[in-house]
């Protein structure tokens, strides 16, 4: 049952859930970040860590298609998608970041330049963010061949999936209308 608001309109977001959705996000994105920088990222280069870097993307894949359950049943469903995004962007750099610290420390030489974890996550960024100033490229093969499915992931990230979750919510809130209403849809 949903509570009543002082303006009586039930679809407002109280103070409470807006602050526990921040809480949930930035403990979500707390917790992918101090695993970036405790977990060992010194594998050998090989077919255990290409299966590691699919298994890493098709987690992400799976996480998004999660999501968009989530927000197709909430009875926030705006909410969920901004708590959505605000974590599954996070994860989505760190991973690429820790694949680059793989790369560099199995195939030294990868870069321009050796890369600590700040230097991975800053090459992330700025890949992601189309920026690209330049100052740390990918030498070898495999570095480029990773630094391009982040570029294709980038672009499937911010067009696809911000599609598909706008159009979840669109779906749900027009569920939750119907729902209210007593109409049915």
């Amino acid at each position: 049952m949903r509570r009543k608001h002082l303006d009586g309109n039930p679809h407002r977001l109280s103070g409470r859930e807006v602050a526990i959705s921040i809480l949930r996000s930035t403990g979500a994105v707390a917790l992918v970040l101090v695993t970036y920088y405790l977990i060992p990222l010194d594998h050998e280069l090989g077919i255990s860590a290409w299966t590691k870097f699919a298994v890493g993307l098709l987690v992400f894949i799976g996480f998004v298609v999660w999501q968009v359950r989530v927000i197709l049943e909430s009875s926030r469903p705006r909410l969920r998608a901004m708590e959505a995004v605000a974590v599954g962007l996070p994860f989505l750099l760190v991973f690429f970041s820790a694949s680059y610290i793989v790369l560099e420390r199995s195939t030294p030489g990868s870069f321009t330049e050796s890369l600590s974890r700040n230097d991975a996550l800053y090459y992330t960024v700025t890949i992601f963010s189309t920026v690209g100033t330049g100052d740390i490229v990918p030498v070898t093969e495999s570095a480029r061949v990773v630094t391009m499915v982040q570029m294709v992931v980038g672009v499937v990230a911010v067009g696809v999936i911000a599609k598909v979750v706008v159009g979840a919510v669109q779906v749900a809130t027009k569920r939750r209308g119907h729902r209210d209403t007593g109409t049915e849809g």
